[in-house]
């Protein structure tokens, strides 16, 4: 058993083997003292070989579910090493071999997996064009490729990946992994591995392509002259095949797209409007998705989710969601019916998976056959609603062929397991009703055999049982053994009882476990045909799933749109983004005891660039977030928090928002900004939304406020974007004089006595200071400090040159006065390059320079 064992373990040495054994799955050598560290299980050993023992520890077969989902958490591979062919017959020792190699990309159990996430396995190549990128949730069958051109960055590509999210991924070369580590989280890095490069051959993978969809050329798929993307679908085809073993019929099209298609989202802009999970703690709680989630099914969960990391930028795509919304906003019973429909609706996508790859069992055919059961229904209320939600509801396939084959042939409780028998309806097979029959009929007698056997001996305790070693038995207690009759054959002793059996007995026993283990093997051999026959129609199911989702979505909009007031917004390709007493769809939901105080906004071709001022804490950073969002609720099809909504569709949102080490990659804060800045003013549009938010807050104030002066003026006067730019440099206020369509709004504040009341108000103009003392009070700073400050504020004050105006846009920065005034020192320290200094020269120059201070001091230490 050890050299078979160590055979299947050399073909496998990266994962982790879960050998059969019995009833449970055990582990030998390094791999057992790996998983029983990593799972928490007793290491114990066996003997292997004469005077040797050999590390071992094992899990239940029945639970193996859960250990494998500690291992896929982790990111380690494991190979189910199973037995096949039936213990009975082998002939020595049982044949066993890996059925399937679990990877925490290629999952596709329900249990193991999140039902509101899909779970992406992706494949990246590299050249000198570009890069080629494919992905697959196998779990749902969806799988899709792009091309990303050498000319679109490789910021194109990582935010591609921050979009999928990956469980696992493979690259074709150490040349395109190291591309990429350096730009993604340090949590990530794990998830990614350079594969065998016979993975990433080129005709390989295309035959591959060409051999499961069963075609001659790729040229339907729109891939023919895509060769970076055969490679990489082909890569992820052949590793799918490899590790799965099983049927991927439910994969049944390549979807090839264009990342231009819909609204370009980076990375940044996902993470700071919290797209999908909070900033802080990645939650979802708190996050956009939370706030709008009124989904009835796991598909309609996932959809919404790529939904909104996907935005529509084809207005007439956008508009037909919305006409769909608006139908179900005017009806309120409609609504209700479909949401009460789609409540009983269970994971079709994963439903469909399980069954083609044939590991559904009896409860996930009678939840098929439930969800089926609601769609004639739920058509039925589609056509009668008229216009768009007719012709959706028109493309829905009511599978009726499927749903009467389930309704006839599984019965109504099934077990987990399908050889247990019990998975059949009555009336089915007539030969399965007749096998129940009899096997009833021994049961029955067996309980007559009973009592009859406790009235001939007098042995009112006497029991009839059964167990797998010995079949049927009677069992007598030791204080009645001496009424036991003659024809009673001991057949094992307890310790206070013993057990018989009869000639009658044994005789009936052989009729009865004919008929059980007839009738289990007939219905298993039954419940397979039934699920291949369902497996036939698993691309009908699919295409049902998926407009049940949207539907479902749909619904949910609808629903948030009641509940909270959202309007239609109109959206065209104007050059406007016009809302209307704008609410934050989040901060709205979590305020407690309090009532958000919406604002307008008004963008347009002649007010294009918005500076806005005023104090922390007093919702600038909100102000600004709600109207991204208000956006891109719009553009994903949803009405918006507003009592008006006119919206110009925009390519991209960009946001620059916060300030933050990036200690992964050894980046300072304000490199981290100025990098998100660089990628807005390279990659932004004449119809891209800007939100700016203390642009060059990370450096000194010199320094910050130049760079801000003049990305400011970049995206004004060059690119033409919609902004919105929140500062405390408040000279950069002076910019409207300069800038034909910028303007001044400020958050309104009113001040009572030494406290201020943030107003969270927008309202035109500039803010006159920034209250941070007043601000540093309401965060409870101590009087003593507060009233220190106050007095180095006004000292500053005094101090500071009597013109604060930055003059001459074209040279804001040489005409800076503020607080700098000439000083030979700091000038000779600025200029002194420290790193061609030895240290005698260094300690000369310090010494030079202390003399030069105390001159200027008048002599003072």
């Amino acid at each position: 058993m050890m050299r078979q064992y160590n055979r299947i373990k050399q073909q496998h040495p990266n994962a982790l083997v879960f050998f059969r054994l019995g009833d449970f799955y055990e582990m030998f050598g390094d791999d057992a003292v790996l998983a029983s560290k990593e799972l928490e299980i007793t290491l114990t050993s066996r003997e292997s070989g004469k005077g040797n023992r050999i590390p071992m520890c094992g899990v239940p077969y029945h639970a193996v579910d859960r250990y494998l989902a500690q291992l896929m958490e982790k990111g380690y591979k494991v190979a189910i090493c199973d037995q096949v062919e039936d213990p009975k017959e082998a002939k020595g020792l049982v044949e066993r071999e890996v059925t399937r190699v679990v990877t925490p990309g290629t999952i596709y159990e329900q249990e193991l997996l999140d039902e509101h996430q899909n779970n992406y396995l992706i494949a990246v190549c590299g050249s000198s064009l570009g890069f080629g990128l494919a992905y697959v949730d196998v779990s749902t069958g969806e799988y899709a490729a792009c091309s990303i051109q050498e000319s679109m960055g490789i910021g194109t590509l990582i935010d591609e990946l921050y979009r999928l999210n990956p469980a696992e991924g493979l690259v074709d070369s150490k040349e395109t992994l190291d591309r990429l580590v350096d730009l993604l989280p340090p949590n990530w890095r794990g998830r990614f591995s350079v594969d065998e490069a016979r993975l990433f051959s080129g005709s390989r993978g295309e035959q591959a392509l060409l051999d499961h969809f069963e075609v001659q050329n790729l040229a339907g798929f729109g891939c023919g002259n895509e060769p970076l993307l055969v490679t990489a679908a082909g890569a992820l085809l052949l590793y799918v095949q490899d590790n799965h073993r099983q049927s991927l019929g439910h994969i049944t099209s390549l979807r090839v797209y264009n990342t231009a298609e819909h609204m370009l989202l980076d990375r940044a802009t996902r993470r700071n409007l919290e797209l999908t999970q909070t900033m802080r703690e990645g939650k979802k709680e708190g996050s956009l998705l939370w706030a709008i989630d009124r989904t009835s099914t796991s598909m309609g969960a996932r959809t919404l989710a790529k939904w909104i990391n996907q935005p529509l930028i084809d207005q007439d795509d956008i508009n037909r969601r919305q006409e769909l919304v608006e139908q179900l906003v005017q009806d309120m019973g409609l609504r209700e019916r479909v949401r009460s429909l789609l409540r009983r609706v269970y994971d079709l996508e994963r439903l469909a998976a399980k069954v083609n790859c044939g590991s559904a069992n009896g409860r996930d055919l009678l939840s098929l056959c439930e969800s089926l059961k609601q769609l004639p229904s739920l058509i039925a209320n589609l056509m009668e609603a008229g216009g768009l939600l007719a012709d959706l509801g028109g493309t829905i396939d009511p599978l009726e062929d499927v749903h009467g084959l389930l309704e006839t042939s599984i019965g109504d409780n099934p077990p987990v397991s399908i050889t247990e028998g019990d998975l059949i309806k009555t009336g089915y097979n007539a030969e399965v009703d007749e096998l129940r029959v009899l096997a009833a009929a021994g049961d029955d007698w067996v309980a007559a055999f009973e009592q009859q056997e406790r009235e001939r001996t007098g042995i009112k305790s006497l029991k009839v049982g059964h167990n797998r070693v010995f079949g049927y038995y009677i069992e007598v207690t030791k204080a009645n053994l001496h009424l036991v009759p003659e024809d009673y054959t001991r057949k094992q002793t307890l310790v206070n009882s013993e057990r018989f059996i009869t000639p009658e007995l044994k005789s009936k026993e052989t009729q009865i476990f004919s008929a059980k283990e007839r009738l289990m093997e007939l219905e298993y051999t039954l419940f397979v045909e039934i699920r291949s026959m369902v497996a036939e129609q698993v691309s009908r199911i699919q295409h049902t799933a998926a407009v049940i989702a949207q539907l479902d979505v749909l619904t949910g909009f609808a629903q948030v749109a009641v509940e909270h007031d959202y309007c239609r917004p109109v959206v065209d390709d104007s050059d406007r983004i016009t809302l209307k007493e704008c609410r934050h769809p989040v901060v709205e939901r979590l305020l407690k005891n309090q009532t958000f105080v919406p604002n307008d906004v008004d963008l347009n071709g002649k007010q294009q660039y918005v500076i806005l001022t005023g104090p922390n804490m007093a919702g600038k950073s909100t102000y600004l977030r709600q109207v991204a969002l208000a956006v891109l609720l719009a553009q994903i099809g949803s009405f918006v928090p507003a009592n008006e909504a006119h919206i110009g569709v925009v390519d991209r949102i960009f946001t620059r928002v916060g300030a933050s080490d990036d200690l992964g990659t050894g980046q300072s804060t304000f490199m981290v900004e100025m990098t998100e800045v660089a990628n807005i003013l390279n990659n932004a549009t004449e119809q891209s939304l800007i939100i700016l938010d203390e642009v060059g807050r990370g450096t000194s104030t010199y320094d910050g406020l130049s760079i801000a002066w003049a990305v400011s003026e970049y995206i004004h006067s060059r690119i033409g974007a919609k902004t919105l730019f929140a500062t405390h440099y408040h000279e950069l206020t002076e910019l409207t004089d300069k800038l034909e369509r910028a303007a001044n709004f400020r958050v309104a504040v009113a001040k009572e006595g030494k406290r201020v009341v943030f107003l969270h108000s927008i309202v035109p103009g500039s803010a006159d200071k920034s209250y941070g003392i007043e601000v540093a009070r309401l965060a409870g700073l101590p009087e003593e400090v507060l009233t220190r400050a106050g007095k180095l504020l006004k000292n500053l004050e005094r101090k500071a040159p009597g013109s604060k105006e930055v003059a001459a846009a074209s040279e804001p920065v040489a005409q800076l006065s503020l607080f700098y005034q000439r000083d030979p020192l700091v000038e000779e320290l600025s200029g002194l390059d420290l790193n061609q200094m030895r240290p005698i020269d260094a300690l000369n120059t310090l010494f030079r320079l202390q003399e030069m201070a105390r001159r200027t001091l008048g002599g003072k230490q």
